[in-house]
């Protein structure tokens, strides 16, 4: 596949480029360009004069551009679904729901920029202004990154590109280098669908080169990304250089609290969806299993029986429920954090083992509260490490107890006791009686401390990507 720069699919300048291979099986699915320093800076110049041209573009119209779009994506969603499968290794399923959920994102987005009205001020409501009417605008920020990681990145694409675009901006994609293929094809949709040359990009490469070089462009108005905490810094200290909003969905290890009254059947089932999908590799999942002392044991000896019956295999067979990981480095990852918690003085009940890419749905027993997993080390992999308790108090230290703050849940019959649980806990987002992987289009999504700066979703993202002007009527009314 090729970039896309000003409506044309390009190669490098240089001619260099990517492999794209599937991690279940090492094929060769295709490759991209590895884009130079020029094609970022041409990809900017030409997204600055599609934004004021897309801009221009009335709101209804616009709509019907991404609604267009979301005809293509329906006619091709097969098609989507299977490279989507293949270039990231997640079960033919889970491929076909991201894909399915494109129109809920899109739509939803629409409809909330259709209805971003300006406001007034009536002089009235100030001392001295009565004469006066303030009326308040929004207009587009102008160019916007939108850098896209490799575990949801069509779910993270509609989060960013959908509002990026109805708000009249200029977007600028740049997917992960392990998984580009799907991102290319929607991009090349949006170009179909007919949004104005320029105003929709897509440029690939390493996120140290190429998302360095996208970022510290001048031209480059605010940058939307979704990744590791480190990366997340080290952008904001590039954005800063030349003032450019951030809007940053980082790192998390997400705690997992079943207090003593909680429902241990149900918090296993929980921990199925809200761990292993995704063969856990989600910013959301629950990390830390935080389990009071008198269900511990009962908790452990299900999560086991329970993971037992998940069918592992082939992404691409429809039987199967958890397929393997990014690539082998990353399994390589997980099975040195899980072999660290062991040697900190926890053993392992299931799993624990490495083929390839493949990594064994693994459960982690009698976790110390001093192990790194309990704290900072966020494990991205099907690893259930479960703490002991013996208080609430003690659940919501150990939980408060790490850099992280995305998200967090608790599972208890109390409600007194949830609603403790949800006031204390430092983080983004609190689920009850469910597991801490929960993300509506919809609900403003993002973190507390090293998580994150800002929340993206229908509710809140329109102003990350739009600025406010206010226009004075003086004297109106004199």
């Amino acid at each position: 596949m090729q970039m896309i720069i000003n409506g044309k699919k390009v190669a490098a300048s240089d001619g260099s480029v990517i492999e794209v291979r599937n991690p279940a099986n090492g094929k060769l699915i295709d490759t991209v360009p590895a884009a130079t320093k020029e094609d970022v800076t041409l990809a900017v110049e030409m997204a600055c004069k599609g934004q004021k041209e897309w801009a221009k573009v009335p709101v209804y119209k616009r709509g019907e551009i991404l609604e267009q779009f979301l005809v293509l994506v329906e006619k091709n969603k097969e098609e989507l679904a299977q490279t989507l499968s293949q270039e990231t290794g997640k079960p033919i399923t889970e491929a076909r729901g991201e894909i399915a959920n494109i129109p809920i994102a899109f739509q939803a987005f629409i409809e909330k920029a259709k209805h971003l009205y300006n406001s007034a001020i009536p002089g009235e409501f100030e001392k001295g202004q009565e004469n006066h009417l303030l009326i308040t605008v929004r207009e587009p920020i102008g160019v916007v990154a939108c850098i896209i990681p490799f575990n949801f990145p069509c779910d993270l694409f509609d989060q960013k590109v959908a509002p990026t675009l109805m708000a009249g901006n200029a977007a600028i994609v740049k997917p992960s280098s392990d998984n580009p293929l799907t991102l290319f094809r929607l991009s090349e949709l949006l170009v179909e669908a007919g949004v104005t040359n320029g105003a929709i990009q897509v440029i690939s490469g390493s996120g140290s080169k190429v998302g360095t070089w996208l970022c510290e462009h001048p031209d480059v108005h605010a940058i939307s990304l979704t990744g590791s905490t480190e990366v997340g810094i080290n952008v904001a200290k590039i954005a800063a250089g030349h003032l450019a909003h951030v809007a940053l969905e980082l790192g998390g290890n997400d705690a997992f609290i079943v207090c003593e009254d909680g429902d241990v059947d149900l918090a296993v089932e929980e921990m199925i969806w809200g761990r292993m999908y995704n063969t856990g590799q989600v910013c959301c999942a629950s990390k830390r299993f935080l389990v009071h002392n008198s269900l511990k044991d009962a908790f452990t000896a299900k999560a086991v029986e329970r993971i037992r019956k998940i069918k592992l295999g082939d992404p691409a067979d429809p039987e199967t429920q958890l397929g393997c990981l990014i690539s082998e480095s990353a399994a390589v990852h997980v099975e040195e954090q899980v072999n660290l918690t062991v040697s900190q003085g926890s053993h392992i009940v299931l799993g624990g083992k490495r083929n390839g890419a493949f990594y064994e749905p693994t459960v982690i027993a009698d976790v110390p509260a001093t192990a790194d997993v309990a704290k900072d080390m966020e494990i991205f992999g099907p690893v259930v490490p479960v703490i002991g308790f013996d208080t609430i108090e003690e659940a919501i230290e150990i939980a408060n107890a790490s850099i992280f703050g995305l998200c967090g849940c608790v599972f208890t019959r109390d409600n007194k006791t949830a609603w403790q649980v949800a006031q204390a806990l430092e983080c983004g987002g609190i689920v009850l009686n469910g597991a801490s992987f929960f993300r509506s289009f919809e609900m403003p999504f993002g973190g507390y401390k090293y998580s994150g700066v800002g929340t993206e979703g229908v509710m809140t993202t329109y102003d990350a990507v739009t600025k406010t002007k206010t226009v004075v009527l003086k004297n109106i009314f004199a």
